[in-house]
């Protein structure tokens, strides 16, 4: 997960739904993850962006505010049938670069393993 603050938010990423959803999925594909399918809402006024890419390994969500210059990003993968922890940090550093923040903060979940004792 990534939260960054001080966004240049004259990036069209942050308002246009379908230029968030293209960059998106290159970067999923890029990082060797399996977009499945995607849905990018774009709310009214100045608002952001919230978009989400289901993935066969789990998920990407993304999430755009304007008015703060910042975004949240959360790259969920899933290491039943091999590890793909390097795969979702390259996602994120990725994304993160596509949004050029002052300053980011990072945090890593890792989640139990399923069917072991």
């Amino acid at each position: 997960m990534a939260d960054l603050q001080g966004c240049p938010v004259d990036a069209a990423l942050f308002g246009d739904p379908a230029a968030l959803r293209a960059r998106c999925r290159q970067e999923v594909q890029r990082c060797g993850l399996t977009p499945v399918n995607d849905v990018f809402h774009r709310f009214g006024g100045a608002g952001g962006v919230t978009g989400v890419v289901l993935l066969a390994e789990s998920h990407l969500a993304v999430h755009t505010w304007p008015e703060l210059a910042a975004v949240t990003i959360d790259a969920y993968v899933c290491n039943v049938s091999g590890d793909n922890g390097a795969r979702a940090e390259a996602l994120l550093a990725a994304l993160e670069a596509a949004f050029r923040p002052q300053r980011v903060q990072r945090h890593r979940v890792l989640r139990g393993r399923l069917g072991s004792a």
